[in-house]
């Protein structure tokens, strides 16, 4: 099987260290492609960056049609794109905040999120509504670290989210931590020993999900809601997005 695990931001480092999370998880007999965007911002921090990903990850979205893929992850926490992308292909297409949330619940009555700057808690509050979770997520705790930070200096990064980490466990009652960002994949590990409680990367969760749906033999639905775009005409910077637009499989 492959899968094509999106990173909807444009910085490679980043795309590396989600594509090692990826493959860590994967079976042997999956085979990964990490990609970023050719156009996008370099990381995403706000609801004009998450817009703006938007085209980028549609695009790869589109080229995974051709390449064969089985699957795809948009490997960033606010899964951006996610219902588009859904539209466009009727492979599975999987979110990491989706995947972790669901995952979560299984495994935790309640939990909460550490995630990056202030700025994007009300983003993600709004997300996890989305999926129905707000009675079982506690906290969107942030870190005062932007997500370009935690490439930077992870050091620094971990010992953040061992602090939010730790309070979320103490103060929240969380029985689960959720890492809400795709750059923080390598402290799952030695965060969970740390906590004693199961701490989830989205990245692996993700390809964890998209792994067994594709054993299922599951496509997405085109009944209604993810059918594909009706062929019309694009404009300007989107022009190519109006051509060769699938609109039957």
């Amino acid at each position: 099987m492959k899968i094509k695990v999106i990173n909807p931001n444009t910085t490679l480092a980043m795309t590396k260290g989600i594509e090692h999370a990826a493959k860590s998880a994967a079976r042997s007999d999956t085979q990964i492609v990490a990609v970023s965007p050719k156009m996008g911002p370099a990381s995403i921090e706000s609801y004009y960056d998450e817009y703006l990903s938007i085209p980028g990850v549609i695009e790869e979205i589109k080229k995974g049609e051709e390449e064969g893929v089985d699957a795809f992850v948009i490997a960033c926490w606010g899964d951006p794109g996610l219902h588009a992308a859904r539209e466009v292909t009727d492979k599975p297409v999987i979110g990491i905040a989706e995947s972790s949330v669901y995952l979560a619940s299984m495994l935790a009555a309640r939990f909460s999120v550490v995630t990056v700057l202030p700025r994007i808690k009300t983003m993600l509050e709004d997300l996890v509504d989305s999926y129905g979770m707000q009675k079982r997520v506690l906290n969107i705790r942030t870190t005062p670290m932007g997500v370009l930070d935690f490439e930077r200096d992870p050091e620094a990064g971990i010992e953040m989210l061992r602090q939010e980490g730790k309070r979320a466990v103490e103060e929240d009652n969380a029985e689960a931590i959720l890492l809400g960002c795709a750059g923080m994949a390598e402290f799952a590990d030695s965060l969970e020993k740390e906590l004693g409680v199961p701490v989830i990367d989205g990245v692996v969760a993700g390809v964890k999900f998209a792994e067994a749906i594709v054993d299922l033999g599951k496509k997405t639905s085109k009944l209604k809601t993810y059918k594909y775009p009706e062929k019309k005409e694009y404009v300007g910077a989107l022009e190519n997005f109006g051509r060769n637009q699938t609109t039957t499989k």
